[in-house]
């Protein structure tokens, strides 16, 4: 009978240890009020494995000379789509803080000085800026 008890008592803390977690997991999918700045592309022919490096150095570059970029995301894992038949190759992502720091960072000099690096490699691009404002 003591075994049916302990068995009966573990088995609720088990799976009262299971709900929590799971609650926990759930309340931790936030809706963040930043702007994520998403850019997918692809390279004009030619263009080298150190020139990307150079586009992608220039963003983080620009995300500690910025304010109100809050991050930077520079690693593709997989760049899904095609521009006119040309399948997309590279994506990179910067995080803003506000929709003000968005609208600044097409102006700001860190920015100017980066385009002089990145357009002249870069062959088609899409943007995409998400929020939950």
């Amino acid at each position: 009978m003591n075994a049916m008890k302990n068995w009966s008592r573990r088995t609720l803390l088990r799976g009262s240890a299971l709900a929590l977690a799971g609650t926990t997991t759930l309340a931790a999918a936030g809706k963040p009020k930043s702007i994520i700045h998403v850019v997918t592309l692809y390279w004009k022919d030619g263009t080298t494995a150190a020139q990307k490096k150079a586009v992608f150095d220039g963003i983080e570059k620009m995300g500690a000379a910025m304010p109100g970029i809050k991050n930077v995301w520079l690693k593709s894992i997989n760049v899904q789509g095609d521009i006119d038949g040309k399948k997309l190759e590279s994506a990179f992502v910067m995080e803003f803080e506000s929709a003000a720091a968005l609208k600044a960072y097409a102006n700001h000099p860190a920015h100017k000085a980066w385009e002089k690096i990145y357009l002249p490699l870069r062959g088609e691009s899409r943007t995409h800026d998400i929020t939950n404002e």
